[in-house]
């Protein structure tokens, strides 16, 4: 106990000379970077503070981001709100075909990118990866009229089997995580007799689970929040999903200064995707830093 206790001393008074030595320039580029997080955070401390505001407070002109008195009401008054529980409702119905599948999809495609010899392997990897550097509002217009031939635009099918077929940033973070798998055990596993579904089913689908994972749980947050895609496609409110579902209560409650409710929403749509991150913070930087290093 005591060497343990001299060993936390020893680390304290480190970190101490270490912290009284900082040079100028340190100093500035700590500053800048205590400001720059403060910048970041205020809008969402806010944005939780306003949930608990009265109209009259938020009305008054004046910043100020603790309530008084506090109102505890508006997120029971969401809550019972149809349309907001159907827009959750909406939205899991995306998450779980799209992940379940796209996942699949996505790790079987990193596999064969990774272990598979095939000609062209890495034309098409490059063509795949290109694709990346389009921006959604380039075919937006081409997937709507798509889309509108095939009559899905009327149900959540052109947010749910666009995903099924993968996501191009799960290929390429996957593909990455496999190089650090040794290719010998594709060997052996064929000495055995097993084909490639089940070389990859049975050994490389195991050992990239932790990756899977965290590139699940990057999917889910950026369909979670996704509302320019739901938005072009969905035209029946019966329909919209979660952001959407936002978005017109901001249009909506706007118009009678009820800012404290849409706060409310919007808090509650955070939640999922907050609790998340935190969770498995460490998990989803490791996987990318593992990633980025090859």
């Amino acid at each position: 106990m005591s060497t343990q206790l001299a060993v936390s001393e020893t680390t304290k008074k480190t970190r101490f000379y270490a912290f009284k030595e900082m040079r100028a320039s340190d100093w500035v580029v700590f500053v800048l970077l205590v400001l720059g997080a403060l910048t970041m955070v205020f809008p969402l401390v806010y944005m939780i503070a306003t949930s608990f505001m009265t109209k009259n407070q938020i009305l008054s002109g004046s910043l100020t981001v603790i309530p008084n008195p506090p109102v505890f009401g508006k997120y029971s008054e969401v809550l019972k709100k149809g349309e907001f529980l159907r827009g959750i409702l909406n939205s899991v119905k995306v998450e779980i075909p799209v992940l379940l599948i796209g996942g699949f999809t996505s790790s079987l495609a990193a596999f064969a990118f990774a272990k598979m010899n095939f000609r062209g392997k890495t034309t098409f990897f490059l063509m795949l990866l290109a694709t990346i550097m389009i921006p959604f509002a380039v075919v937006m217009i081409p997937q709507y009229v798509m889309f509108t031939k095939l009559r899905w635009t009327n149900s959540l099918l052109p947010l749910i089997i666009p995903g099924c077929f993968g996501n191009v940033s799960m290929i390429f973070f996957l593909r990455q995580n496999l190089y650090s798998i040794p290719t010998e055990l594709m060997e052996a596993a064929k000495l055995d007799g097993l084909g490639y579904f089940g070389i990859y089913s049975r050994i490389f689908l195991p050992l990239m689970k932790g990756a899977l994972g965290t590139q699940l749980m990057l999917w889910f947050m950026g369909i979670w929040n996704d509302y320019l895609a739901p938005t072009i496609f969905l035209r029946s409110e019966k329909l919209w999903t979660l952001q959407v579902v936002i978005r017109s209560f901001n249009s909506y409650y706007a118009i009678q200064s009820d800012y404290a409710l849409i706060m409310a929403a919007s808090v509650i749509a955070m939640i999922p995707t907050l609790v998340l991150f935190f969770m498995f913070q460490k998990v989803i930087i490791q996987s990318i830093a593992i990633s980025g290093i090859k």
